[in-house]
């Protein structure tokens, strides 16, 4: 089943159900939500793109998969559309699951697989992205992921954290990140591989929530304020799961325009010597899972 919910230039999508499950093993349901930047002055794309973030859910056979990139705002300075580079990375990797050309505890080849098609393009698409995928081994109860950059994930149990990606960065505000450069300026411009991404692997149990999200969450919400939020969620069906993830998304691009609010960003500012407060405008992307077990 597919729902879509929209609200002016916001747009909402729910995915659940599965393909090739028996009793017993798990899956996920999932919603998305989130902001575009400038969502005032810019045309929502077609997918589950916000701002230059990109997302996807997807699934084949014995495994769900989720994904989340965040575009490199950087690239306008040289005219390129940053949205374009996140966007065809996240549907490339969910093409390659839906085409079943990926192993469920290798997330990393996903990512390599999809960045490397995007190479081998006659045209190359110019830009950059972080990426996060993430995947449930449905029948091994089993999450795989690999992050590169900082967007991320995290599992909550218990009302807990109790697993989580590590963010990785260059330097203050500059994160790992996939590239494609013009030619003659490869070297110039920061690229890592697939294979610089943080991979880790966790038994999963029924009800656990898996947030996925690019950095306008993280950058605006500590974990406190994002553990009252997931609290709301109290049903595991879509609907519930949705609306968590409205909330969430919510209360980020709010606080993203607090001017006098001290978010995570602007305390990691101020570790790193500069004086800055208030919340971190950017795109935001929630990808909202919760562990529930199939049944007929």
């Amino acid at each position: 089943m597919f729902s879509v919910l929209s609200y002016g230039r916001l747009v909402a999508r729910a995915v659940l159900g599965g393909l090739s499950q028996t009793d017993g093993d798990y899956r996920l349901i999932s919603a998305s939500y989130g902001f575009g930047k400038d969502f005032r002055k810019g045309i929502l794309k077609k997918g589950m793109c916000y701002g230059d973030d990109a997302c996807f859910v997807a699934r084949h056979k014995t495994a769900d998969v989720l994904g989340v990139a965040d575009g490199v705002g950087g690239w306008r300075d040289y005219g390129v559309d940053p949205s374009q580079f996140s966007a065809t990375l996240m549907k490339t990797c969910e093409r390659l699951v839906r085409e079943g050309r990926f192993s469920p505890n290798n997330p990393v080849g996903i990512l390599t697989s999809g960045y490397f098609e995007m190479l081998q393009n006659k045209l190359p698409l110019l830009g950059s992205s972080t990426a996060c995928i993430v995947v449930l081994d449905r029948r091994g109860r089993r999450l795989h992921a690999c992050n590169l950059g900082d967007s991320g994930f995290l599992v909550v149990r218990g009302g807990e954290v109790v697993h989580r990606s590590d963010e990785q960065q260059h330097y203050f505000n500059t994160p790992y990140q996939l590239s494609i450069a013009p030619p003659g300026s490869e070297g110039v411009l920061l690229s890592d591989s697939p294979d610089a991404a943080d991979s880790s692997s966790f038994d999963v149990e029924l009800g656990d929530i898996i947030l996925t999200a690019t950095d306008g969450l993280f950058d605006n919400m500590p974990d406190h304020m994002i553990l009252m939020e997931l609290r709301k969620l109290k049903n595991s069906n879509y609907e519930s799961v949705l609306q968590t993830a409205q909330s969430i998304a919510q209360q980020a691009h709010d606080l993203a325009y607090d001017p006098l609010y001290m978010s995570p960003f602007a305390q990691f500012a101020c570790d790193n010597g500069l004086n800055v407060r208030g919340g971190k405008p950017d795109d935001i992307t929630v990808l909202l899972s919760i562990v529930a077990e199939y049944t007929d």
